[in-house]
């Protein structure tokens, strides 16, 4: 029998990069399958670009130009008439490489289409041929950011606003429409100062590493920076992984580590070559069962 402390962690299910979702009938069948599960978040990650191999300078990235990446805000947009409850969340959206106006635009959007369902996962990002290409700054990403955030939630509040930043800058205009409240913004990363950051600005932290020592030395460090903001650090969530792969047995193992170490939400993630929509979703209905929500 689940227990209520086993309820308070939460289920939900990632796409991966070139994932099975290569058309929108296999979208829609694999969100509202997870929702009919009971996940609480369907994750999509994104990269603008992917570079050639064999571009002047190199490029290193285990990803190319051959990789398929769905754009999860126009993913999003479409899943929202085709579910009720499931949350929408970007596992991340690289803010400081596009404009901070468009994507409380885009945000908004989704947050009125779903009905308050889009949560806003972001991070500072590596791939420098994405900034380069999209027209930004690499080099002060993660201060641009923390500016960003401030500007998101400015925007998604008031009808019209000036904001005079460092980085930013809104003279007596306004998005419309609003969201309905204010749009969660978890961050990823895993440096000294995304931690810090996301203590001070964040509403969760997706961590990205299996080591669950780690993970919990991380939150541990977020805690700390937001008591010394001022804030109630216990309620910022905590994101963390397991890859459905191997036995349900070390799956199941791999969830209940995160349970224990405070993990709020907990994403399943697809396999890339998983071989169709149905095997994913197959291996989503054994994972649930055996969690529990």
């Amino acid at each position: 029998m689940t227990t209520h402390a086993q309820q308070s962690m939460k289920l939900g299910v990632f796409l991966s990069v070139d994932t099975v979702a290569r058309d929108p009938i296999a979208l829609r069948d694999i969100a509202q399958a997870a929702e009919a599960l009971g996940c609480e978040r369907f994750v999509v990650p994104e990269h603008v670009l992917g570079a050639h191999p064999e571009r002047p300078g190199g490029w290193s990235s285990p990803y190319t130009h051959e990789h398929l990446w769905l754009e999860p805000l126009v993913v999003f947009g479409y899943l929202a008439a085709l579910t009720q409850r499931i949350e929408f969340m970007t596992g991340v959206l690289i803010l400081p490489q596009r404009a901070t106006a468009l994507v409380a635009k885009q945000a908004a959007e989704i947050d009125v289409l779903s009905g308050g369902r889009f949560v806003l996962g972001i991070g500072s990002g590596w791939n420098t041929v994405e900034y380069e290409s999209l027209g930004r700054d690499f080099h002060n990403r993660g201060r641009r950011m923390e500016e960003q955030v401030a500007l998101l939630r400015a925007l998604w509040r008031e009808p019209v606003l000036t904001f005079e930043g460092k980085y930013e800058r809104v003279f007596k205009a306004g998005i419309n429409p609003l969201p309905s409240g204010d749009i969660p913004i978890w961050m990823g990363g895993s440096s000294d100062a995304a931690l810090d950051r996301i203590g001070r600005v964040g509403d969760g932290w997706y961590a990205l590493s299996a080591d669950v020592e780690a993970v919990r030395a991380g939150m541990h460090r977020i805690h700390h920076a937001a008591e010394a903001a001022g804030r109630d650090a216990h309620r910022l969530g905590l994101q963390t992984s397991v890859m459905l792969q191997g036995t349900l047995g070390e799956q199941v193992a791999q969830a209940e580590a995160w349970r224990a170490a405070g993990a709020t939400h907990v994403v399943a993630r697809e396999v890339p070559g998983m071989g169709s929509p149905g095997a994913l979703i197959d291996a989503l209905r054994a994972f649930v069962a055996a969690v529990g929500v």
